[in-house]
C-alpha cells in the first residue's frame, strides 16, 4: 500500500493522509480507505469523511482507552493494520454516471464566453468537451453538497475570479482551476459560472441529503432554456 501519514486532529479526531496534491489515483485510494473504515466496524467511529489525499475520521476517545497508550495511538495503531489490505491503486466498485442536464451560457452561464476565448475554443466546442468528460466526485465540500469533480478536459482549466461574485445561483456549474463543481445553494463564489442544472443536489429532507457521493461517476448533458424551466425536479 502506498505509505499513508496518521495524523492527529485534536483529542477526538486524525487525518490519514495519503499524499499533497490533486491527484486522480491518490483520490482513488483515499475514497477506498473511507470504504474500508465505514464498513470496518471499528468502535467509537463518530464520522468517515474523504477529500482529495486524506481521510478525516471523528471518534470517541473513550472507546479506546487502553492500559498504556492514548486513545490516538491506540486507534492509529489499528487503522495502520487495517490499512495494510489496501494493496496499491484499488479499484472503485461505482455504477454508471449520473446524468446532470445543463444549460449552458446566456444570464444561466455568463462566464462561459470568457471560458471559451481563454482556451482557444468557439462556445460550442467549449459546451462539447464540458458534455464529453466522464468525471468522478473526488469529495463534497465548501458547502453541503458540493460536488468537486475530477476529469476536466486541460483546454478547459482556468483560474478562479480575482474577486468572487457576493451570490452564485443555486444549480450553478462552474470550472475552477482545473475542476469543474456545481453550487447547490445561493452563496458567493469565485468559480467560473458557465451553465445551470434544475437539479437539486442538497436537501435536508430526503435521504441521503446529497444527490452525490464522493466516488461517484457523474457526466453532463446540454438542454436548452426551455427544458431547464420544464424539467421535473
Amino acid at each position: 500500500m502506498s505509505a499513508a501519514c496518521i495524523e492527529a486532529l485534536g483529542d477526538s479526531a486524525l487525518l490519514i493522509r495519503f499524499g499533497e496534491r490533486i491527484d486522480a489515483q491518490t483520490n482513488v485510494l483515499a475514497l477506498a480507505a473511507a470504504e474500508l473504515l465505514v464498513h470496518a466496524d471499528l468502535p467509537g467511529l463518530l464520522d468517515v469523511a474523504p477529500a482529495y489525499a486524506t481521510v478525516c475520521v471523528r471518534y470517541d476517545p473513550l472507546a479506546w482507552e487502553d492500559a498504556g497508550l492514548s486513545p490516538f495511538s491506540a486507534l492509529r495503531a489499528r487503522l495502520a493494520t487495517l490499512l495494510e489490505i489496501l494493496d496499491g491503486i484499488p479499484s472503485l466498485q461505482v455504477p454508471g454516471p449520473l446524468e446532470i442536464p445543463v444549460c449552458y451560457g446566456g444570464v444561466y452561464g455568463p462566464d462561459l464566453g470568457e471560458l471559451a476565448r481563454h482556451g482557444r475554443l468557439t462556445v460550442d466546442e467549449a459546451i462539447a468537451l464540458h458534455c464529453a468528460g466522464d468525471y468522478r466526485v473526488a469529495m463534497l465540500g465548501f458547502a453541503p453538497g458540493f460536488p468537486y469533480l475530477l476529469g476536466l478536459d486541460p483546454r478547459l482549466h482556468m483560474r478562479r475570479h480575482a474577486n468572487p461574485r457576493t451570490r452564485v445561483p443555486a444549480g450553478s456549474v462552474a470550472i475552477g482551476g482545473a475542476q469543474t463543481g456545481i453550487y447547490p445553494r445561493a452563496t458567493p463564489g469565485g468559480w467560473r459560472v458557465i451553465g445551470r442544472t434544475p437539479l437539486v443536489l442538497f436537501d435536508s429532507a430526503r435521504l441521503p441529503p446529497a444527490l452525490l457521493a464522493p466516488g461517484q461517476r457523474v457526466r453532463f448533458r446540454a438542454i436548452d432554456a426551455d427544458e431547464l424551466a420544464e424539467h421535473p425536479l
